[in-house]
């Protein structure tokens, strides 16, 4: 594991905001075949596979933006249709990454706090999350919505961190958990700091400016527990 210059700094964790593309779940499968679809459907060339999965995790339509160069009236057509073959076909696709599911049940066991912090719109996160049985980790599952006007990775921390206040979280020291540099900028946004997961998609560049680095979830557990404010006698009974 590799730390860095905390820009913010680790410091004891009361809860955690988890990404979900590339750091609970490997959606790159459906992501991709859907964002094809989009382009295919408003006649925009389909770039090749390196291309297409640099839309996995960023908002969906800045990508339709800036890797395809897309108009703005063409982006938010390709979006639409990108929103419908996602929910009819691509969802599916995705599955746990491998780790994911005795971590969460570890954090949950500790009794930290945890949370979903995600670009993905909102229905299909808690949609994904209760499929593969995750949901009972999370206090929240926040994302992205048009009709509230949540469209970066600020914006959905900024909700997610209002939903946990009212639910009585302490929000004083979250850390976010995610795998691509607008994870880190969006929570650099509240003063958060980021732990970047290297199993995701993004590329190490991203994560100059993460507060650590981990490669697996066994060793993302292994930090969070100790940086946690929970007795030690809980820390040395992981694995």
């Amino acid at each position: 594991m590799t730390l860095h210059q905390a820009r913010p700094p680790l410091n004891e964790i009361s809860c955690i905001l988890f990404d979900m593309d590339g750091t609970l779940l490997d959606s790159a499968p459906g992501v991709t075949a859907s964002a094809a679809q989009a382009l295919a459907a408003v006649g925009a060339p389909v770039p090749p596979m390196d291309e297409l999965r640099r839309f996995v995790g960023p908002p969906m339509i800045e990508s339709f933006r800036t890797v395809s160069g897309l108009d703005e009236e063409t982006a938010q057509k390709a979006l639409q249709h990108y929103r419908k073959a996602y929910a009819d076909h691509g969802a599916e696709k995705s599955r746990p990454y491998e780790g994911i599911i005795g971590l969460l049940n570890h954090l949950h066991s500790a009794g930290i706090p945890m949370a979903v912090a995600t670009s993905k719109v909102e229905d299909q996160a808690t949609r994904l999350a209760q499929r593969f049985g995750i949901e009972g980790s999370f206090i929240n599952v926040c994302g992205a919505s048009d009709s509230e006007g949540r469209a970066n990775k600020a914006d959905v921390i900024a909700e997610l961190l209002l939903r946990l206040q009212s639910e009585g979280i302490d929000i004083s020291s979250p850390a976010m958990v995610g795998d691509r540099s607008y994870d880190v900028a969006g929570a650099a946004a509240h003063g958060i700091p980021t732990i970047f997961a290297l199993w995701g998609y993004g590329k190490d560049e991203e994560a100059s400016e993460a507060a650590a680095v981990v490669p697996s979830p066994e060793a993302l557990l292994t930090l969070i527990l100790d940086n946690s404010p929970r007795p030690s006698a809980q820390n040395d009974n992981h694995p």
